[in-house]
Protein backbone atom coordinates (compact mmCIF):
# COMPACT_ATOMS: atom_id res chain seq x y z
CA UNK A 1 0.00 0.00 0.00
CA UNK A 2 2.44 2.66 0.88
CA UNK A 3 4.26 1.59 -2.23
CA UNK A 4 1.28 2.70 -4.17
CA UNK A 5 0.81 5.61 -2.07
CA UNK A 6 4.25 7.10 -3.50
CA UNK A 7 4.05 6.27 -6.69
CA UNK A 8 0.90 8.52 -7.17
CA UNK A 9 2.91 10.93 -5.16
CA UNK A 10 5.54 10.86 -8.44
CA UNK A 11 2.88 11.18 -10.48
CA UNK A 12 1.22 14.38 -9.19
CA UNK A 13 4.79 15.90 -8.42
CA UNK A 14 6.43 18.09 -11.10
CA UNK A 15 9.70 16.32 -12.26
CA UNK A 16 11.68 19.26 -10.25
CA UNK A 17 10.23 18.39 -6.90
CA UNK A 18 11.17 15.02 -7.46
CA UNK A 19 15.00 15.27 -8.26
CA UNK A 20 15.02 18.52 -5.52
CA UNK A 21 18.40 18.07 -3.41
CA UNK A 22 18.30 17.43 0.35
CA UNK A 23 19.21 21.27 0.46
CA UNK A 24 17.03 22.41 -1.74
CA UNK A 25 14.10 20.96 0.15
CA UNK A 26 14.89 23.01 2.66
CA UNK A 27 15.50 26.26 0.96
CA UNK A 28 11.79 25.39 -0.61
CA UNK A 29 10.90 24.79 3.07
CA UNK A 30 12.05 28.12 3.99
CA UNK A 31 10.48 30.23 1.28
CA UNK A 32 6.82 28.61 2.11
CA UNK A 33 7.69 28.96 5.68
CA UNK A 34 7.79 32.81 4.87
CA UNK A 35 5.60 33.48 1.97
CA UNK A 36 2.75 31.10 2.29
CA UNK A 37 -0.65 31.51 4.48
CA UNK A 38 -1.36 28.72 6.35
CA UNK A 39 -2.78 27.60 9.86
CA UNK A 40 -1.43 24.61 11.41
CA UNK A 41 -2.66 22.69 14.14
CA UNK A 42 0.80 21.01 15.57
CA UNK A 43 1.58 18.60 18.89
CA UNK A 44 5.08 19.73 20.39
CA UNK A 45 6.09 16.58 22.74
CA UNK A 46 9.53 16.65 25.00
CA UNK A 47 9.29 13.41 27.39
CA UNK A 48 6.40 13.22 29.22
CA UNK A 49 5.27 17.15 28.41
CA UNK A 50 2.56 17.14 25.44
CA UNK A 51 1.35 20.41 23.95
CA UNK A 52 -0.94 21.14 21.78
CA UNK A 53 -0.26 24.58 19.87
CA UNK A 54 -1.92 26.57 16.44
CA UNK A 55 0.41 28.58 14.31
CA UNK A 56 -1.07 31.01 11.86
CA UNK A 57 1.08 32.99 9.03
CA UNK A 58 0.25 34.95 6.54
CA UNK A 59 0.79 38.49 4.43
CA UNK A 60 -1.68 41.92 5.91
CA UNK A 61 -0.69 44.83 3.56
CA UNK A 62 2.37 43.58 2.97
CA UNK A 63 3.74 42.91 6.46
CA UNK A 64 4.62 39.20 7.78
CA UNK A 65 1.91 38.59 10.55
CA UNK A 66 2.26 35.49 12.60
CA UNK A 67 0.08 34.27 15.58
CA UNK A 68 1.03 31.39 17.80
CA UNK A 69 -1.23 29.99 20.79
CA UNK A 70 -0.45 27.65 23.00
CA UNK A 71 -4.03 25.66 23.25
CA UNK A 72 -3.30 23.82 27.34
CA UNK A 73 -3.13 25.60 30.31
CA UNK A 74 -3.14 29.19 31.59
CA UNK A 75 -3.39 31.59 28.30
CA UNK A 76 -0.03 31.93 26.73
CA UNK A 77 -0.39 33.69 23.42
CA UNK A 78 2.26 35.32 21.16
CA UNK A 79 1.41 37.51 18.00
CA UNK A 80 4.42 38.71 15.57
CA UNK A 81 4.12 42.00 13.11
CA UNK A 82 7.44 41.80 10.94
CA UNK A 83 10.29 42.08 13.47
CA UNK A 84 8.40 42.72 16.53
CA UNK A 85 6.95 40.00 18.73
CA UNK A 86 4.11 40.45 21.32
CA UNK A 87 3.81 37.86 24.24
CA UNK A 88 0.48 37.86 25.73
CA UNK A 89 0.26 35.79 28.88
CA UNK A 90 -2.61 35.50 31.87
CA UNK A 91 -0.35 36.77 34.24
CA UNK A 92 1.44 39.76 33.51
CA UNK A 93 0.89 43.21 30.93
CA UNK A 94 1.82 42.19 27.08
CA UNK A 95 5.22 43.44 25.87
CA UNK A 96 7.15 43.82 22.86
CA UNK A 97 10.54 42.63 21.98
CA UNK A 98 12.23 43.00 18.47
CA UNK A 99 12.52 39.17 16.80
CA UNK A 100 12.10 37.83 13.16
CA UNK A 101 10.80 35.00 14.55
CA UNK A 102 8.53 33.79 17.23
CA UNK A 103 10.07 30.90 19.79
CA UNK A 104 8.97 27.58 20.73
CA UNK A 105 7.79 25.99 17.64
CA UNK A 106 10.10 24.95 14.18
CA UNK A 107 14.05 25.72 14.93
CA UNK A 108 14.32 29.20 13.23
CA UNK A 109 16.88 27.66 10.73
CA UNK A 110 13.85 26.43 9.17
CA UNK A 111 12.82 30.11 8.19
CA UNK A 112 16.17 30.88 6.88
CA UNK A 113 19.16 30.01 4.53
CA UNK A 114 19.78 26.72 5.22
CA UNK A 115 23.58 27.43 3.74
CA UNK A 116 23.98 29.27 7.25
CA UNK A 117 24.19 25.88 8.94
CA UNK A 118 26.48 23.89 6.43
CA UNK A 119 29.30 24.03 9.02
CA UNK A 120 27.87 21.85 11.05
CA UNK A 121 25.27 19.75 9.54
CA UNK A 122 25.08 17.64 6.43
CA UNK A 123 21.84 17.47 4.67
CA UNK A 124 20.43 13.72 3.49
CA UNK A 125 17.67 12.28 1.94
CA UNK A 126 15.54 9.93 3.54
CA UNK A 127 12.29 8.34 3.03
CA UNK A 128 8.91 9.27 2.36
CA UNK A 129 6.21 8.97 4.35
CA UNK A 130 2.37 10.16 5.15
CA UNK A 131 1.98 12.75 7.94
CA UNK A 132 -1.54 14.64 8.60
CA UNK A 133 -2.99 12.97 5.44
CA UNK A 134 0.24 14.64 3.67
CA UNK A 135 2.72 12.81 1.83
CA UNK A 136 5.97 14.13 2.95
CA UNK A 137 9.57 14.19 2.15
CA UNK A 138 12.37 12.99 4.76
CA UNK A 139 15.43 15.54 5.11
CA UNK A 140 18.15 14.12 7.63
CA UNK A 141 20.16 16.98 8.69
CA UNK A 142 23.46 14.76 10.37
CA UNK A 143 26.51 16.81 12.35
CA UNK A 144 29.56 17.13 11.31
CA UNK A 145 31.20 16.82 14.88
CA UNK A 146 30.41 15.39 18.04
CA UNK A 147 28.81 18.70 19.62
CA UNK A 148 25.17 18.97 18.59
CA UNK A 149 22.54 16.16 17.95
CA UNK A 150 21.15 15.23 14.95
CA UNK A 151 17.98 16.16 13.81
CA UNK A 152 15.04 15.28 11.04
CA UNK A 153 12.05 16.88 8.77
CA UNK A 154 9.67 15.55 7.26
CA UNK A 155 8.81 18.74 4.05
CA UNK A 156 5.26 18.57 2.74
CA UNK A 157 5.71 17.46 -0.91
CA UNK A 158 2.85 19.76 -2.48
CA UNK A 159 3.59 23.28 -0.26
CA UNK A 160 6.95 22.37 1.11
CA UNK A 161 5.78 23.31 4.72
CA UNK A 162 7.21 21.30 7.34
CA UNK A 163 5.12 18.41 8.56
CA UNK A 164 7.48 17.01 11.76
CA UNK A 165 10.67 17.45 12.95
CA UNK A 166 12.58 14.87 15.20
CA UNK A 167 15.92 15.90 17.87
CA UNK A 168 17.79 13.12 18.26
CA UNK A 169 20.43 11.50 20.33
CA UNK A 170 23.88 9.93 18.77
CA UNK A 171 21.85 6.85 20.14
CA UNK A 172 18.31 7.86 18.54
CA UNK A 173 16.98 8.35 21.62
CA UNK A 174 14.29 11.04 21.07
CA UNK A 175 14.63 14.45 22.75
CA UNK A 176 11.81 16.50 20.83
CA UNK A 177 9.35 16.18 18.42
CA UNK A 178 6.93 18.46 16.67
CA UNK A 179 4.26 17.19 14.59
CA UNK A 180 1.84 18.62 12.45
CA UNK A 181 -1.64 16.88 13.19
CA UNK A 182 -3.75 19.56 10.20
CA UNK A 183 -2.47 21.90 7.85
CA UNK A 184 -4.74 24.16 6.25
CA UNK A 185 -3.55 26.51 3.06
CA UNK A 186 -4.75 29.66 3.04
CA UNK A 187 -6.13 32.17 0.02
CA UNK A 188 -6.56 35.27 2.36
CA UNK A 189 -4.78 35.67 5.77
CA UNK A 190 -6.95 34.17 8.40
CA UNK A 191 -9.29 36.93 9.85
CA UNK A 192 -7.38 36.66 13.29
CA UNK A 193 -4.14 37.82 11.46
CA UNK A 194 -5.74 40.94 9.85
CA UNK A 195 -6.84 41.59 13.24
CA UNK A 196 -3.83 41.89 14.74
CA UNK A 197 -2.12 43.92 12.04
CA UNK A 198 -4.41 46.85 13.03
CA UNK A 199 -3.87 46.65 16.89
CA UNK A 200 -1.01 49.25 18.86
CA UNK A 201 0.94 46.32 20.61
CA UNK A 202 2.89 48.09 23.08
CA UNK A 203 6.30 49.72 22.03
CA UNK A 204 9.42 47.32 21.86
CA UNK A 205 11.11 47.38 25.78
CA UNK A 206 14.54 49.16 25.87
CA UNK A 207 17.88 46.62 26.12
CA UNK A 208 18.66 45.60 29.53
CA UNK A 209 21.06 48.47 31.42
CA UNK A 210 24.15 46.46 31.11
CA UNK A 211 26.83 49.47 31.87
CA UNK A 212 28.30 47.43 34.84
CA UNK A 213 28.29 44.01 32.88
CA UNK A 214 31.45 42.54 31.33
CA UNK A 215 32.47 41.51 28.10
CA UNK A 216 32.78 37.87 28.35
CA UNK A 217 33.86 36.23 25.52
CA UNK A 218 35.01 32.81 23.95
CA UNK A 219 38.19 31.12 22.89
CA UNK A 220 36.56 27.76 21.63
CA UNK A 221 33.11 27.73 20.40
CA UNK A 222 31.82 24.49 18.12
CA UNK A 223 32.00 25.22 14.27
CA UNK A 224 29.19 27.21 13.32
CA UNK A 225 28.31 28.14 16.47
CA UNK A 226 27.96 32.51 17.00
CA UNK A 227 26.73 34.41 20.07
CA UNK A 228 23.50 35.93 19.50
CA UNK A 229 22.68 37.90 22.85
CA UNK A 230 24.01 39.21 25.72
CA UNK A 231 22.07 40.47 29.07
CA UNK A 232 22.38 41.32 32.61
CA UNK A 233 19.99 40.78 35.10
CA UNK A 234 18.99 38.76 38.29
CA UNK A 235 18.30 34.70 37.93
CA UNK A 236 15.37 33.94 39.75
CA UNK A 237 15.48 33.61 42.97
CA UNK A 238 18.71 35.37 43.87
CA UNK A 239 19.05 39.18 44.46
CA UNK A 240 23.20 38.43 42.83
CA UNK A 241 23.51 39.97 39.42
CA UNK A 242 24.50 37.36 36.73
CA UNK A 243 25.68 37.56 32.97
CA UNK A 244 23.93 35.77 30.20
CA UNK A 245 25.21 34.73 26.92
CA UNK A 246 22.88 33.32 24.02
CA UNK A 247 25.04 30.95 21.73
CA UNK A 248 23.44 29.26 19.04
CA UNK A 249 23.97 27.56 15.45
CA UNK A 250 20.63 28.01 13.73
CA UNK A 251 19.13 25.29 15.69
CA UNK A 252 20.60 24.16 19.09
CA UNK A 253 20.50 26.91 21.60
CA UNK A 254 23.29 27.47 24.23
CA UNK A 255 22.88 29.56 27.27
CA UNK A 256 25.49 30.96 29.46
CA UNK A 257 25.25 32.70 32.92
CA UNK A 258 28.16 33.89 34.76
CA UNK A 259 27.64 35.16 38.24
CA UNK A 260 30.40 34.93 41.28
CA UNK A 261 31.31 31.86 42.67
CA UNK A 262 29.39 30.75 45.67
CA UNK A 263 26.30 33.03 44.75
CA UNK A 264 24.62 31.04 42.58
CA UNK A 265 24.27 27.06 43.09
CA UNK A 266 24.06 25.02 40.53
CA UNK A 267 24.21 20.77 40.36
CA UNK A 268 27.66 20.15 38.80
CA UNK A 269 25.91 18.38 35.64
CA UNK A 270 22.15 17.23 35.36
CA UNK A 271 20.60 15.59 32.12
CA UNK A 272 17.23 16.09 32.03
CA UNK A 273 14.24 14.12 30.25
CA UNK A 274 13.58 16.12 27.53
CA UNK A 275 17.69 16.13 26.83
CA UNK A 276 18.64 19.48 28.19
CA UNK A 277 21.86 19.51 29.42
CA UNK A 278 22.88 21.73 31.86
CA UNK A 279 26.93 22.03 32.96
CA UNK A 280 28.04 24.07 36.03
CA UNK A 281 32.02 24.88 36.73
CA UNK A 282 33.99 27.26 38.21
CA UNK A 283 35.90 29.73 36.24
CA UNK A 284 38.70 31.74 38.40
CA UNK A 285 36.03 33.70 41.00
CA UNK A 286 33.10 32.91 38.65
CA UNK A 287 30.68 30.72 38.66
CA UNK A 288 29.63 29.61 35.34
CA UNK A 289 26.23 27.66 34.24
CA UNK A 290 25.61 26.24 30.55
CA UNK A 291 22.70 25.08 29.32
CA UNK A 292 21.06 23.63 26.02
CA UNK A 293 20.25 20.33 24.05
CA UNK A 294 23.22 19.49 23.54
CA UNK A 295 25.69 16.92 24.50
CA UNK A 296 27.71 17.71 27.98
CA UNK A 297 30.13 17.60 27.13
CA UNK A 298 29.90 20.52 24.45
CA UNK A 299 28.46 22.86 27.62
CA UNK A 300 31.63 21.68 29.42
CA UNK A 301 34.16 22.62 26.94
CA UNK A 302 32.50 25.57 26.34
CA UNK A 303 32.66 26.89 29.63
CA UNK A 304 36.37 26.47 29.95
CA UNK A 305 36.93 28.46 27.07
CA UNK A 306 35.12 31.00 28.89
CA UNK A 307 37.33 34.35 29.01
CA UNK A 308 37.40 38.12 29.78
CA UNK A 309 37.55 40.49 26.99
CA UNK A 310 39.14 43.19 29.02
CA UNK A 311 40.06 45.27 25.88
CA UNK A 312 36.40 46.70 25.40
Amino acid sequence: MRSILLALVAMVLPVSAQDLSAKAWLEEMSRALNQEQFKMSVIHLQADHIRPLVYLHGKVNGQEVAFLEHLNGPIKNAVRIDNRVTFIEHDQPAFTVNADRIQGLWPAVFANDPAGIEAGYQFVLGGRSRIAGRPGQLVRLIPNDPHRYPLQVWVDMETYLPLRYELLTDEKELLEQIMVVELLVLEEPAPLLAEAAKQDWPPVINQLDRHDGQNWTFTWLPEGFKVVARDHHRLMGSQEPVEYVAITDGIANISVYVGRAGNVPMPDELMTRNGLGLVSEKVGNAEVVAVGRVPMETLSRIIRSLALDKSS
